[in-house]
């Protein structure tokens, strides 16, 4: 699989399923290991569920967007309108994709929407502050840090078994050209 033949599509109710497994699977338990994004030693239990992806799929101001590769969905991003600017989340990549250039393009596609949909001059997005790497790779893609920190929603289980206490999210932003 190449990335010159990724197709991008907004996400449908159907699609539901196939997107909570592709994002557990690329930030979550063991089959995230295969891929340099995952979460796991930082939260257990879900990253996602039905009615999480269900939201997003449905909010009038945003769109789910899905790359697929002859049909199959093999990375996802969420992207909202928020007056000024669009946040960008639910952002996730097939492990065994991850390294090959997937990301990028995606990340390229969402910023292009961004700017075409809605005339988005910033993209903000919010990342687990602990997570160097991912956020060293946002930087390289012309994302600053703000240093702006919100809390992680301990005893949310919704949103992941935290299995440490300082985990908190920082602000990271990108002027659109």
């Amino acid at each position: 699989m190449t990335t010159a033949e990724l197709t991008f599509r907004a996400a449908t109710e159907a699609d539901i399923p196939a997107v909570v497994e592709l994002v557990e699977s690329a930030y979550r338990g063991d089959a995230s290991r295969a891929g340099w994004t995952t979460e796991a030693d930082l939260l257990e239990g879900q990253r996602t569920d039905p009615e999480g992806v269900a939201a997003v799929v449905r909010h009038a101001d945003g769109r789910l967007l899905l790359a697929e590769i002859a049909g199959e969905t093999v990375a996802c991003c969420q992207l909202e309108h928020r007056g000024d600017h669009v946040y960008f989340g639910m952002f996730a990549v097939r492990p065994k994709l991850q390294g090959g250039g997937f990301g990028k393009v995606v990340m390229a596609e969402a910023e292009r929407t961004a700017r075409a949909e809605w005339g988005a001059a910033e993209m903000r997005m919010t990342v687990i502050r602990q997570r160097a790497d991912l956020i060293a790779w946002y930087e390289r893609r012309g994302y600053r840090r703000t240093g702006r920190m919100t809390p992680f929603p301990y005893g949310d289980e919704r949103f992941g078994i935290p299995q440490r206490a300082d985990l908190e999210f920082e602000l990271l932003v990108k002027t659109l050209d």
